[in-house]
């Protein structure tokens, strides 16, 4: 398998309504949802969001906590009156927690996760231009990051598809040290320290600071480093989905191509049965605030058998271990996103470990921290100037012509995996290749049909039924274009397809 496997990435965005600082985000979130809404073909704007099968508060460790015990944030198996819309690229855009957030089709490569990543960028962008084009509209600006820098952050959740047979304890041991050290790769960097930013300082992770606990259900309450919700949106029989809330929201292509790779290929690792335990960390809630809080990347870490390591040294050990596995398992055979997360992964612990600024052009929490520096330099500005705060803001800005992101892309100092073809492509059409492209093919084709979708189902409401129709999709990688397409090119209707449906079956 390498790198390929099922996944996809789920991403809150922040949300400001310059000038009014006391604004209603709910409201103001729902704005955008609903103004990209309308512009949807047909009745696409009115497809809601099917929760039948949801099951949020099932625990990996083997039990379901009750709705009584639950916090409200917990639910998300109810609307509440949310904003709600499923896109024809398969992807789900709505409100959740007070932020516009858009979840991701599944995809089965890093790239691919990168390439409707970014789809949802542009998706963002043209609902906050329609929500600002409506008479007597605030002028919303969204941004893509995890903090608002006064005590609240919001989530950038990865899902990767993973065997059911893996115990959960091997899983909890095998990433508990990955994911603490990964930032130094992954992180998007953040001016600030401290869950409100107050301490002075530049760190890595602009969400280690808002993690209390090693494992646990809560997404936004004592968030842990490893999230616990067993809802796998897949036959639970055999599969889980890894739900990782520990992950920051990246701009850089290559540093959320390497988050999602990486991933993957430690979890290859773990379903193997290859053993990581003597990589266990002393004190993971502590020490990835530490690994955060150095940029100069010498902290040491205590493991639990008392030797020290550095997060690149943790690193380097995971990417020579997961090098060493698909050698001796693939040889020259491994594919070649997969050869190619394996090299740059050595290649940026090797930069990293040689000059970290040498990856300004590639890695998000060095690209900007070289922006800062250079205010710094220019300005004489110490690190509580409020100004170096509205600079790390602006770097995740979405509204055209000020993200500064997207600025240094233009000019080719952050370097790109992907085309603006395949991004607009992935705005409007879904992956081809996962289950993905049925939920989204059936809303372009009978948007007039489709009362409501989900991860794994598709509801058809057609006329002269006496009920609703709920199509199933709970294998992943059944109702891809190689799969289904010749049956929807000979179904001009929805009825024709359920038609169809019933005799295949």
């Amino acid at each position: 398998m390498g790198v390929t496997r099922v996944m996809g990435i789920e991403t809150e965005y922040g949300i400001s309504v310059p000038g009014h600082p006391n604004v209603n985000s709910m409201l103001a979130s729902s704005q955008v949802v609903n103004a990209y809404a309308s512009q949807l073909p047909g009745a696409a704007a009115k497809t809601r969001w099917d929760y039948d099968e949801e099951t949020p508060l099932r625990d990996a460790r083997g039990f379901d906590l009750s709705r009584a015990d639950a916090d409200p944030s917990q639910l998300t198996d109810d609307d509440f009156g949310m904003a709600n819309s499923v896109l024809t690229n398969g992807a789900r855009f709505y409100v959740d927690h007070a932020h516009p957030e858009y979840s991701s089709p599944e995809v089965l490569t890093p790239l691919d996760a990168v390439i409707y990543d970014r789809a949802g960028e542009l998706v963002m962008a043209k609902a906050a231009e329609l929500a600002r084009l409506t008479p007597g509209a605030p002028q919303i600006r969204l941004y893509k990051n995890n903090t608002d820098n006064k005590g609240a952050s919001y989530g950038t959740h990865e899902n990767y598809l993973m065997n059911r047979s893996t115990p959960f304890a091997d899983i909890t041991t095998g990433l508990l040290p990955f994911f603490v050290t990964r930032q130094v790769i992954v992180g998007s960097g953040r001016v600030g320290r401290g869950q409100d930013g107050r301490t002075d300082g530049f760190q890595l992770s602009s969400r280690a600071d808002f993690f209390e606990v090693e494992v646990g259900l809560e997404t936004t309450l004592k968030r842990p480093i490893i999230n616990t919700r067993d809802e796998p949106h897949a036959d639970p029989q055999f599969h889980r989905r890894l739900h990782v809330i520990v992950g920051d929201a990246n701009l850089s292509d290559l540093a959320t191509y390497l988050k999602m790779g990486t991933t993957s290929l430690v979890l290859e690792l773990i379903e193997a049965g290859v053993t990581l335990d003597d990589l266990s960390l002393a004190d993971p809630v502590e020490q990835i605030h530490q690994v955060s809080h150095d940029p100069d990347l010498t902290q040491k870490l205590e493991l639990a058998d008392g030797r020290k390591m550095t997060a690149l040294e943790v690193q380097r050990s995971y990417a020579e271990r997961v090098a060493s596995f698909i050698e001796s398992r693939e040889g020259d055979q491994s594919d070649e996103q997969t050869r190619d997360v394996i090299a740059q992964w050595l290649r940026v612990i090797d930069q990293l470990e040689a000059d970290p600024m040498a990856l300004a052009t590639e890695l998000d929490w060095v690209a900007k921290l070289q922006l800062l520096n250079g205010y710094r330099r220019r300005d004489g500005l110490s690190w509580t100037d409020p100004r170096l705060q509205l600079v790390d803001l602006q770097y995740s800005d979405l509204t055209e012509g000020k993200g500064l992101a997207r600025k240094l892309e233009r000019r080719g100092s952050l370097q790109r995996l992907t085309t603006d073809e395949q991004i607009q492509r992935a705005v409007t059409d879904p992956p081809p290749d996962t289950r993905a492209w049925f939920r989204g093919e059936c809303l372009r084709r009978y948007p007039e049909s489709i009362a409501a979708a989900s991860w794994d189902s598709v509801v058809f409401d057609v006329q002269g039924q006496p009920s609703l129709q709920r199509v199933p999709t709970l294998d992943p990688l059944r109702g891809t274009r190689d799969h289904v397409s010749a049956l929807l090119n000979d179904c001009p209707t929805a009825k024709d397809l359920l038609i169809a449906l019933r005799t295949v079956q």
